[in-house]
């Protein structure tokens, strides 16, 4: 079985390999194309290992639970820095300078949220996602199908701009054609977790941080060398040649057009972190709660550290790509816009400056590196898609408990060749759709519906499963309807003349909505099931805050 486990591997492998081998040959530089290749040998070697060590559900979702916290760290920050993050931030400085900011730093706040309220608790009182904590007190079928329905949601948004953001930033990178790219991607992912695991999955999030994290450190001293290491200086000249002069080190209409979206969508992406099940999913692959926070610590510290390089890194490209007009589609007289002639547009500011500093072969390793990160954390959603299917919906609502280890598994590896096929097929049918939207709207769902549930089930004693149930689909409904009545997709999408709603990040009303849906439902709640759900909240307590009757790292 193992034997024929490596051979089919090796064969996946190296068929996608040459796929991609034979569809960008001649179109991209053959460091890139090596690096590539390297990295789906290394991956595949990886995943062969950690198949011969996925036994059991508890290997499966959280590798044994018996991960260090620096390695969840490192596997942490693989997960949660997408490619668009990286990309996107960088594209965002080079346009609009300190605005771009704002989206880093709401997207790093979120963790001293995750640390303080919930990364010990969860772990405690958990065992394979969130679910099981929500579930704790309360009734097992309404929360898990609420945190299914809820998670399914928020990895199908993921997974769409994950894979056309891919598909199109690999046709970039390699020229490959949208299609291959997109379903190379998918296959890599449904190789890695449907064999591998969480083990696979995990070892892929730590190569991506670690190799994103040197790439981003690589090119920022690059960039600082070229201005004698003088960050004045580079600021500076970003300041002369940008047409916003010196409006660019200050808010600007991200802010200022109107606040109440910015502060919309700050608030999502504080408290959206704490939501999101591929991220809190990680927090039962260590032992113990203590692991659980050092976790955060070195996942904060690796995030706030990326996020300070994209910034450097956008000014960079600001104060640098202006020296090369190769990069930018010229006119008859060989002027152009920087803002607007960019080839690739602004989100690939980020690897012409890698050419730019450091040539083909910084090239070629940017390139890598953005395929590393696309496949990692597609692979983390496919896990944490495959829990919700599996443990969630099959083993406790439709088999009450009753399914066994191998009955489990076969529905999570099944559940993730799914999850595979969808995300390449919405992928393919999304390809010319405005997803932009879609990140935010994951966000946006996983404060609203997740992150109340899961705070006031383990912290407040009256919290009831009328209230959580009724308050958490609100949430999720009120932020849906909110965005797809929004400018993102009313106009953009649909085609209408105006929106119906009057900013796009439904936040402020949704996840305030979610709160006292919750409050007033449970309030009005006063059902036997209510009073013994009342009562359990201290057996609740002492797990949480001590991890006596926690589960604990397996063997091998």
């Amino acid at each position: 079985m193992k034997k024929k486990l490596g051979v089919i591997l090796l064969a996946v492998g190296c068929g996608l390999a040459g796929q991609a081998w034979a569809a960008s040959a001649g179109k991209t530089s053959t460091s890139a194309i090596v690096m590539f290749l390297v990295f789906i040998a290394g991956t595949m070697g990886i995943t062969y290992w950690a198949a011969k060590r996925t036994h059991t559900t508890s290997d499966f979702y959280t590798a044994g639970g018996g991960l260090s916290g620096f390695q969840n760290g490192l596997a942490i920050a693989g997960d949660y820095l997408s490619a668009a993050s990286f990309l996107g931030i960088a594209g965002m400085v080079y346009v609009s300078g300190f605005d771009g900011m704002i989206y880093a730093i709401g997207f790093l706040f979120g963790w001293p949220v995750v640390m303080f309220l919930i990364a010990e608790r969860l772990r405690n009182l958990g065992r394979y996602n969130f679910a099981d904590v929500t579930s704790f007190r309360l009734a097992q079928t309404p929360m898990r199908i609420l945190a299914a329905s809820a998670s399914l949601l928020i990895i199908a948004l993921y997974l769409i701009a994950q894979m056309v953001g891919a598909g199109k930033l690999i046709v970039l990178l390699f020229g490959l054609d949208y299609n291959v790219a997109v379903l190379i991607v998918g296959s890599l992912m449904m190789i890695y977790v449907a064999f591998g695991g969480m083990t696979a999955t995990t070892w892929v999030q730590i190569i991506k941080a670690v190799l994103m994290l040197v790439g981003a450190t690589l090119m920022t001293i690059l960039v600082l060398a070229a201005f004698s290491y003088s960050p004045d200086a580079l600021l500076a000249e970003a300041v002369r040649v940008h047409p916003a002069g010196k409006e660019l080190m200050a808010p600007g209409s991200q802010v200022s057009s109107n606040p109440l979206n910015a502060l919309s969508l700050g608030i999502a992406l504080a408290f959206g972190t704490a939501g999101l099940p591929h991220i809190l999913m990680r927090f039962f692959t260590v032992s113990n709660a203590k692991e659980a926070r050092k976790s955060v610590i070195y996942a904060s510290s690796f995030i706030g550290y990326f996020y300070l390089l994209t910034f450097i890194i956008g000014f960079g490209a600001v104060a640098l790509l202006v020296r090369h007009p190769e990069y930018f589609v010229t006119g008859p007289d060989g002027s152009f816009d920087m803002m607007k002639s960019l080839i690739g547009g602004t989100n690939m500011v980020a690897v012409h400056l890698a050419n730019a500093v450091g040539g083909s072969l910084l090239l070629g390793f940017l390139a890598a590196v953005t395929f590393a990160t696309i496949v990692a954390v597609v692979a983390g959603l496919a896990l944490a898609g495959a829990a919700a299917i599996s443990h969630d919906l099959y083993a406790n609502v439709i088999a009450r408990g009753r399914a066994t280890e191998r009955q489990q598994m076969r529905i999570s590896r099944l559940s993730t060749i799914v999850l595979g096929v969808l995300a390449i097929l919405l992928g393919i049918v999304f390809e010319n759709q405005n997803v932009a939207f879609m990140v935010g709207l994951a966000f946006a769902i996983a404060a609203s519906a997740n992150f109340p549930v899961l705070v006031l089930s383990i912290s407040w004693r009256g919290c009831t499963t009328r209230g959580a149930t009724i308050g958490g689909f609100l949430g999720l409904a009120s932020a849906t309807i909110w965005v797809v009545l929004s400018k993102t997709v009313w106009v953009d999408v649909f085609g209408f003349a105006a929106p119906v709603t009057p900013f796009p990040n439904p936040g402020i009303l949704s996840i305030p909505l979610a709160f006292f849906s919750i409050w007033l439902f449970s309030k009005l709640d006063h059902s036997p099931r209510a009073k013994q759900e009342a009562a359990a909240f201290d057996a609740l307590t002492v797990r949480s805050q001590t991890g006596i009757g926690a589960t604990t790292a397996v063997a091998h």
